[in-house]
C-alpha cells in the first residue's frame, strides 16, 4: 500500500515531481523518436504494398499479422523480462548480471526463432484451415518467406535496446533507428523495382540489420571504456539459477505481450471474415498503421515508467519508485487524450497516403473515429503495464489481459460484429469496452502495491551478486532509511 511511504508537504512534493519529470522526459523523449522511426517503417512498408495493389496489401497485412502473433510477439514478450532484470541490476550497481542477461536473452531468443520459423513456412496452410482466401493466404506466405531473416536478427535487436534502455541510454537507439528508417525509403524504392513484392519484405530485415550492427558496435564500445565493469564477467558464466530466474519472469512477460498482440491480430484475423473481406482488410491495415505510431509513444512511455520504477526499486528507494510510477501514469493519461485528438484531426489525410479507392478512404475515415476512442484508453493501459513489469510482477498484466482482451473485448466484438451486423465498428466498439476493463483491473492492482516491500525484494534480487552486500544489509536493517528520500 502507499501508507507506507511518508508524504511530503505538498512544495517539497511538487518539486520533486517536477524533478521526475525532467528525469522521465530525458528517457523518454529519445525513446519516443526511436518508436517514432521505427513504426514508421511499417507505415512505410504498407505504402509500398498498397502502390502494388489491393491484393498485395492484404497479403502483406496478413502475412505481417501472423508474423507478429507467432515470431515479433513472442520475441519481444520473452525480451520484456529484461526490463524488471536489468533496471534493477543498473540500479543496484550489479553490472554482472547486466552482462549475463543479455547473453542469455539473445540465446533464448534464437531458439525461441526457430519454432516461429517453423510455422512461417506453413503459413499458408495455416491461414486456409482458419478460412482466409486462398490468393490472399498465398501472397501472405510470400512475404513472410522473405522476411525469416528477421526473425534472427530480432533475436539479437530486442535484447540489444533492452539492454541500453535499462541504463537509461536511449540517445544510440534513437540516432540508429532513424537512420534505419530514412535508408528504409531508398532500400524499398530499390527493391520493388527489382523484385517487386518480395523486395518489401525483404527490405524491412535489412533495414534491421543495420541497427544491429551499429548498436552492437556500440555497446563494445561502451563496454571497452568501463572501468572495471567488463572485467567483472557475467558474459558466459551462467547456471541453472540465473536461467531459472530469467524464465520464470520470460513466462509471464511473453504471456502479457502476446494476449495482448494476439487480440489485435485476432481483430485482423475477424475482420478477414467480413464482407468484402479485401476492402475490410485494407481499412483495417491503414487505421492500425495509424495506431503503430500511436504505439511508438505508448510504448516509449511504458517503458520509461518501466525503467524508472525499477532503476529506483534496484538502488533500494520506494519513495522516488512510488512516484515515478504515478506520474508516469499521469503522463500516460494526458498522452492519451493528445492521442485520440490527433487520430480524430489526421482521419480525413491519413488513408490516402496508402490508397486511392473511395471506398476504402470512407471506411478508414469512419473506423478511425472508433479508434481514437480506444485510444485514449490505451496509453494509460500501456503505463501501467510498464509499472508491473518494473516491479517485477508481470503476471499482474497478464490476468488483466486475459479478463479485458479475452473475456470482454472478443466476445462482445464478435457479437456486435456479427450477430447485430454492425460490421468492422462493431469490433472496434468491442475492443473499446475491453480496454477499459483492462486498465481498471490493473490500476486496482497497482494501488495495493506496497512499495517498501517491492525495495526490500529488489534489493535482495538484483544486488545478490554485488561484492558490496552493505546495501542489502542497510535495506533488510532498516526500511526506514529506505523511503527517506521521498
Amino acid at each position: 500500500m502507499e501508507e507506507d511511504i511518508p508524504l511530503q508537504p505538498p512544495k517539497k512534493f511538487i518539486e520533486m515531481a517536477l524533478l521526475e519529470l525532467k528525469t522521465q522526459q530525458v528517457i523518454a523523449f529519445p525513446l519516443v523518436l526511436m518508436n517514432l522511426t521505427w513504426f514508421a517503417k511499417i507505415a512505410i512498408t504498407t505504402a509500398f504494398l498498397g502502390r502494388l495493389g489491393e491484393l498485395e496489401l492484404a497479403g502483406g497485412s496478413l502475412g505481417f499479422m501472423f508474423a507478429n502473433v507467432t515470431g515479433f510477439s513472442v520475441l519481444n514478450g520473452l525480451c520484456g523480462a529484461m526490463e524488471p532484470i536489468c533496471g534493477q541490476a543498473y540500479g543496484a550497481k550489479n553490472f554482472k548480471l547486466l552482462h549475463k542477461t543479455l547473453v542469455m536473452m539473445v540465446s533464448l531468443l534464437l531458439v525461441a526463432s526457430l519454432i516461429s520459423c517453423f510455422l512461417w513456412l506453413n503459413v499458408d496452410k495455416i491461414l486456409i484451415h482458419f478460412g482466409q482466401q486462398e490468393d490472399i493466404s498465398n501472397e501472405a506466405k510470400r512475404y513472410l518467406f522473405f522476411l525469416l531473416p528477421d526473425l534472427i536478427i530480432t533475436s539479437f535487436l530486442c535484447p540489444l535496446k533492452s539492454y541500453l534502455s535499462s541504463q537509461s541510454i536511449t540517445v544510440p537507439i534513437m540516432f540508429t533507428s532513424a537512420l534505419a528508417v530514412v535508408l528504409h525509403v531508398p532500400v524499398n524504392i530499390f527493391l520493388t523495382k527489382t523484385r517487386g513484392f518480395e523486395g518489401v519484405s525483404m527490405a524491412i530485415w535489412i533495414t534491421d540489420l543495420i541497427v544491429v550492427i551499429l548498436l552492437a558496435v556500440y555497446v563494445v564500445v561502451v563496454e571497452l571504456r568501463k572501468d572495471g565493469t567488463w572485467k567483472e564477467g557475467g558474459w558466459s558464466h551462467h547456471g541453472l539459477k540465473d536461467w531459472n530466474r530469467l524464465l520464470r519472469l520470460c513466462g509471464p512477460c511473453c504471456l502479457t505481450t502476446c494476449l495482448e498482440w494476439w487480440c489485435y491480430e485476432i481483430l485482423v484475423l475477424l475482420t478477414g471474415k467480413l464482407p468484402n473481406a479485401k476492402q475490410a482488410l485494407s481499412i483495417i491495415a491503414i487505421v492500425l498503421n495509424f495506431d503503430y505510431l500511436l504505439f511508438a509513444v505508448m510504448l516509449s512511455l511504458a517503458t520509461c515508467a518501466s525503467i524508472r520504477v525499477s532503476n529506483e526499486l534496484g538502488a533500494n528507494q520506494a519513495g522516488p519508485a512510488y512516484r515515478s510510477a504515478y506520474i508516469s501514469l499521469a503522463l500516460g493519461s494526458v498522452a492519451g487524450l493528445v492521442g485520440g485528438a490527433v487520430m480524430v484531426l489526421a482521419r480525413g489525410k491519413w488513408g490516402g497516403l496508402f490508397t486511392h479507392d473511395k471506398g476504402i478512404l470512407r471506411g478508414a475515415s469512419n473506423a478511425m473515429l472508433w479508434m481514437s476512442l480506444l485510444e485514449v484508453v490505451n496509453f494509460p493501459l500501456a503505463v501501467c503495464g510498464g509499472i508491473v513489469r518494473g516491479t517485477a510482477r508481470p503476471w499482474l498484466g497478464t490476468y488483466a489481459n486475459v479478463a479485458g482482451f479475452y473475456l470482454l473485448a472478443l466476445p462482445i466484438g464478435v457479437v456486435l460484429a456479427f450477430k447485430v451486423h454492425m460490421g468492422l465498428h462493431g469490433l472496434l466498439i468491442g475492443f473499446i469496452v475491453g480496454v477499459v476493463g483492462c486498465l481498471s483491473l490493473l490500476l486496482v492492482f497497482i494501488s495495493r502495491i506496497n512499495w517498501t516491500d517491492e525495495a526490500g525484494k529488489a534489493q535482495r534480487f538484483a544486488a545478490e551478486s554485488v561484492k558490496d552486500k552493505s546495501i542489502v544489509k542497510t535495506c533488510e536493517t532498516s526500511h526506514q532509511d529506505c523511503t527517506s528520500s521521498l
